[in-house]
């Protein structure tokens, strides 16, 4: 694994020019986050130039343009309001330290290669939380768009005190909001790749700002500090050491998902494959870097990334790119920020909360299954209202049980048992001759598909009513995967079978089926009758029936 992303100079202008598209477009939102957050403008310009420069240089995706995101902006609100109202003195310290302890986490994803497990969850479970994080940014936005400061305990506290803000309304800066969210919504597509119209509404806002409500008593960004930032050492607090981390895990997890979704997206804009766990590597050391300096926390950004793609970028020079332009806005050109009205801001980030609300699933969910439709407004319900921790693990539960569910009635068809040959179609000339000359004698108990623990359930009623007979071949010749509680009630079958002085064959075992059967004794208590298939395992019971039968026919005339 190469250290480096891939950084070519074969593609200089469209990766420069994608950078600096990227770069326009990742102001204003980098600005509105680090607002959004409580961290203030200057965090979300750390977040969005170092996020981007480390995943850049050390990610997996060439094309893919890290910064703060609506989600992470989201989770780093409640992991600010949080230690701070516990610890006002270091709780900022403390958030950044979370940041930090993110990336380290989000590294050690990389290292242990969970990359293509991150994103192993359900759709609907997806769709839920991503909705429920848009829901949230956009209530949190409540406060700003009405010209008034963000009340205390996050969603709730803003649902509650919402009667007293629109009491203490603003006009101006409500006007303002309203104004800004409505350009970047109609702002036309066409002309969309020339200017980002975020910042366009940026720039109109703020001009806005100066020549219209200039007598207005408008909350403003104010001077950004120039300049190399202070870095932040890791500050703990015994009381709050199990949130942080698990304030961490959260940001660590939600920032792959969301970057490795995003990566998926470059690779069918550019139908190149992409690193997941180096990927999420370049993460972690950007999100590592950003707590270090007093930055948010960040992850791959689907629109900066299809902008940078789409105006010609191909390698992670356009990232590099990027992250030099918006270091120049932060070390030099500060001050020209300090007119931004924060009601501005307040509209772009409600209109990124709107984007992220997966709209085209909520109004078709319930058609396409009840259930989904369930688990997906569950888990909006939970990420608003409870956390995303609950949302997330309680949604992949009942998501999981659902499937394995089906799975398992599928499956389970498959459980049957043979004694004569009309009801078995699909076995050979051969194998329904063999059945038919033993009369019932021989027992065909078949499995197919991996043999899940739900499945034991079905093995053992198929058990409890199995026809009388001498001779029982277990086949297996369909089956990939063996469980533990499948194989157990298999046993339970093997051994009263032998304990009654019938013949058990097995047919058709391999990998690690036959290892499993091996470690709980099974083949050696049949023993050594294992067959490379079902038809050498019939042919073998004929056989031993055909030599029981003259002893049989001499009982018998002995007993007359």
């Amino acid at each position: 694994m190469h250290l480096l992303n891939e950084i070519r100079f074969d593609n200089l202008r469209g990766d420069i020019f994608g950078g600096v598209t990227a770069a326009v477009i990742a102001l204003p939102m980098a600005l509105a986050f680090g607002v959004a957050s409580g961290a203030g403008p200057v965090a979300g310009l750390y977040g969005a130039v170092l996020v981007g420069l480390f995943a850049a240089l050390f990610g997996g995706t060439p094309t893919l343009i890290s910064e703060p995101t609506g989600p992470m902006t989201v989770v780093m609100t409640a992991v600010i309001a949080n230690l701070i109202a516990s610890n006002p003195e270091q709780g900022m310290a403390m958030a950044f330290t979370v940041v930090m302890m993110a990336g380290l986490f989000q590294i050690a994803f990389g290292v242990l290669k969970l990359g293509r497990y991150v994103t192993m969850m359900p759709y609907t479970v997806v769709s839920g939380f991503m909705s429920g994080i848009g829901i949230i940014l956009i209530v949190l936005q409540l406060a700003p768009f009405l010209g008034n400061t963000p009340p205390a305990g996050g969603v709730i506290g803003t649902l509650k005190a919402l009667p007293d803000l629109i009491q203490s309304i603003k006009p101006a800066e409500t006007i303002l909001a309203v104004a800004t969210f409505v350009l970047i919504v109609l702002f036309p597509k066409r002309f969309a790749r020339l200017m980002p119209p975020q910042l366009v509404a940026l720039v109109v806002g703020t001009l806005a700002a100066i020549f219209i409500f200039g007598n207005s008593d408008l909350r403003l960004i104010g001077p950004i500090p120039t300049g190399l930032p202070d870095l932040q050492l890791p500050v703990f607090s015994a009381e709050q050491w199990q949130l942080m981390v698990m304030d961490a895990a959260v940001l660590a997890v939600l920032g792959s998902i969301d970057a490795l979704l995003t990566s998926v997206i470059a690779e069918n804009l550019t139908h190149k494959e992409s690193k997941a766990d180096k990927e999420l590597l370049g993460q972690g050391v950007g999100n590592l870097a950003s707590g270090l300096c007093g930055g948010i926390p960040g992850a791959g950004a689907t629109m900066g990334t299809v902008v940078n793609i789409q105006t010609g970028a191909r390698s992670a020079l356009s990232g590099l790119t990027r992250a030099g332009l918006l270091a120049i806005v932060v070390l030099w050109a500060g001050g020209l920020t300090s007119h931004i009205p924060l009601a501005v801001l307040a509209g772009i980030a409600m209109k990124v909360g709107f984007d992220i609300i997966d709209w085209s699933f909520i109004g078709r969910a319930h058609r396409v299954s009840v259930k989904a439709a369930t688990i997906m407004y569950g888990v909006i319900g939970l990420t608003v209202f409870v956390d995303l921790v609950t949302a997330v693990a309680l949604g992949v539960f009942v998501a999981n049980i659902l499937t394995i569910e089906r799975m398992i009635k599928l499956q389970s068809k498959s459980v049957k048992t043979i004694e004569s040959p009309e009801t078995a179609e699909h076995l050979s000339c051969d194998e329904q001759t063999i059945l038919e000359q033993a009369r019932g004698r021989i027992l065909i108990f078949t499995l197919g598909g991996p043999l899940i623990f739900g499945l034991a359930k079905a093995i053992s009623r198929q058990h409890a009513v199995l026809a009388d007979h001498e001779v029982l071949v277990l086949d297996f010749t369909d089956v990939p995967v063996l469980g533990v509680s499948s194989s157990l009630a298999l046993e339970r079958m093997v051994m009263e079978d032998l304990e009654r002085a019938r013949t058990v064959l097995i047919a058709g075992a391999e990998g690690d089926v036959l290892q499993r059967l091996e470690k709980l004794g099974i083949i050696k208590a049949v023993d050594g009758n294992l067959f490379a298939n079902r038809q050498d395992a019939l042919a073998h019971a004929g056989n031993l029936l055909a030599a029981d039968q003259p002893s049989r026919d001499k009982d018998g005339f002995a007993a007359a």
